[in-house]
């Protein structure tokens, strides 16, 4: 079968097919002919070897830990019932840039009917994280969201969230592509983080009182801003760094202002957590109350264009591997 390996730390180009035996189903394991492939803006920081601090990844691997399919084989001590079942996982250490992945079967989850397999691969990552940092917020109706990168994979989906629990949203976003979505999306208002005044236009949409709860997906400059924004006795999400870094917050000043922070350890779920939170993703996908927005697919063997354009923040949403 086809894998895509990194052949070292560096540039898309680093990216290249390789062709690898079939994998065979272990004790407790299934093989799952893969479909569809998640890919990350973080799986592009490991490649370019900035993540050493958070993952230790360490050339050739093949990247990749998100993946939905059909179930081909099953191994010992499995029920032979989750054979052609339509299923998503997450695939560790063993890489999902492939044409089939073996798994252990407590990693699967059953794609719901109704729901299509590139609109679950999107959520396998984003959709969990979503829920998770959603719900350890507790936003109320009538609160003021904020949420950065409004405009990516998780940023739309949390901008679904807070509408529908009757919060006013604020989205950040650039460019009339990105900024029409994330409205029509419900965000009552979108900002441009890369314009001189954004910090303050989010004072006056929040009356001045700044926003109850941050969402920031995005990390740096524009994450510390965010948390300046922040009102008193708010609470403060930070799970991105596509900027290079997660926002840098003291710690003091945070307590100073009674802000609740919460970052990216918080949303590193146990199992029965991440399978609660995978499975409530899809069935709300399915039900058409969570939208996850699909912006460019790519052939498996493009695996290295998929990166390139996710780098030049050229996708709205999310971007797929098709196997």
């Amino acid at each position: 079968m086809r894998v895509i390996e990194a052949k070292a730390f560096g540039g898309p180009e680093v990216l290249a097919v390789r062709e690898v035996p079939d994998p065979l189903a272990g004790p407790g394991q299934v093989v799952v002919g893969v479909a569809v492939v998640d890919t990350l803006f973080v799986e592009t920081q490991i490649r370019g070897g900035e993540m050493g601090g958070y993952f230790d990844v360490r050339p050739p691997y093949v990247p990749g830990g998100g993946i939905a399919g059909r179930v081909l084989s099953t191994g010992e001590g499995v029920d032979p019932a989750w054979t052609g079942r339509r299923v998503v996982a997450k695939t560790g250490a063993a890489g999902g840039y492939a044409e089939r992945a073996a798994v252990p079967v407590e990693a699967l989850v059953p794609v719901p009917d109704g729901l299509d397999l590139p609109d679950a691969a999107a959520l396998v990552h984003d959709g969990v994280t979503a829920l998770g940092v959603f719900e350890a917020a507790q936003v109320r109706a009538g609160e003021r969201v904020l949420v950065t990168g409004a405009s990516g994979g998780m940023g739309f989906l949390l901008v679904q969230l807070a509408h529908a629990a009757g919060a006013r949203v604020i989205g950040t976003a650039r460019g009339a592509r990105k900024t029409d979505l994330v409205r029509e999306l419900g965000a009552e208002a979108v900002v441009d983080p890369s314009e001189e005044g954004w910090v303050e236009r989010v004072r006056e949409l929040t009356g001045g009182a700044g926003a109850d709860v941050v969402f920031d997906g995005v990390g740096g400059r524009i994450g510390g801003e965010a948390f300046g924004v922040t009102a008193r006795g708010g609470r403060f999400s930070a799970h991105g760094a596509p900027t290079g870094g997660f926002a840098e917050i003291d710690p003091e000043e945070a307590r100073e202002r009674g802000v609740s922070l919460r970052g990216i350890r918080d949303v590193q779920f146990a199992p029965e957590e991440a399978e609660r939170l995978t499975v409530r993703a899809l069935a709300e996908a399915a039900a058409g109350r969570l939208r996850p927005v699909v912006g460019r697919s790519f052939p498996l063997e493009r695996a290295a264009d998929a990166h390139a354009a996710i780098e030049a923040r050229d996708v709205v949403g999310k971007t797929l591997l098709v196997v």
